[in-house]
């Protein structure tokens, strides 16, 4: 059995709200009477794409279970790899990444588009993507990871800067079945719903939680719920199942 903690939308700046906000999770996670598998976070890590904000993002990540993180539209590549990957050369290319954790693969995959708020996957990651997938053995999971959810979640404000196009991702995962889910954030509200016949789970905000339009008039985000995490749940007949929590 796989389990996997999976939180997103940290969006650390110098507020101290940000920080105890993550912290909070972590802690939480930390203090579990069974250690996660691994820890997920999907993005958005820095609020303004600062080197300081990801330095201070990996003090807080710093964890005995293997932390895997892929970038969301705030976040800036050239920083990010300078703050929180520890490369001094930086550079503007996508940062994408592989792991293999505990017989799994995950596939973190850079949707974020320099200046914009909208995700797309360009033709260098979606190559990537392709050669790693055809590389996982039958029988081994593959998770997806990204920060843009790749379809409509009835949401008028983030329905326009969701993945755009998420058909070549669609029909890329349909020919592989070792794709066990496709895992975002980006929402800052738990979701699921299914892409290309698999589960796609999108994780709970850290910073603040969005407001569904059938929920009132008011901000986009309300910052009086407290963070969330998703804990993802493989088990041995290829059965994903998924538990929100808050952490209060």
């Amino acid at each position: 059995m796989l389990v996997i903690a999976h939180l997103s939308d940290t969006h650390l700046d110098s507020h101290p709200r940000s920080a105890e906000r993550t912290a909070r999770v972590m802690d939480y996670l930390h203090g579990l009477s069974r250690p996660v598998d691994a820890i997920l976070v999907t993005g958005d890590v820095a609020d303004h794409g600062e080197v300081a904000e990801y330095e201070l993002a990996a003090r807080l990540f710093d964890s005995p279970s293997p932390v895997l993180v892929c970038p969301g539209n705030h976040d800036v590549r050239d920083a990010y790899r300078k703050g929180l990957l520890g490369d001094e050369r930086g550079g503007a290319g996508p940062i994408n990444a592989r792991y293999d954790v505990a017989g799994a693969v995950f596939l973190l995959a850079d949707s974020s588009v320099p200046g914009e708020d909208h995700g797309h996957l360009d033709e260098a990651t979606m190559g990537w993507l392709a050669a790693e997938l055809a590389g996982v053995p039958a029988g081994t999971p593959a998770f997806l990871a990204l920060h843009h959810p790749p379809v409509a979640l009835h949401h008028p404000v983030i329905d326009p800067i969701r993945l755009l196009p998420a058909q070549p991702l669609a029909d890329l995962v349909a020919a592989h079945p070792q794709v066990a889910a496709v895992l975002t954030g980006h929402f800052h509200t738990a979701a699921a719903s299914t892409f290309a016949g698999r589960p796609l789970r999108i994780a709970p905000g850290v910073i603040s939680t969005l407001r569904m339009p059938w929920e009132g008039e008011g901000r986009v985000t309300t910052q009086t719920q407290p963070p969330g995490v998703a804990f993802h749940v493989y088990d041995d007949s290829g059965l994903l199942t998924t538990h929100y929590r808050v952490v209060v």
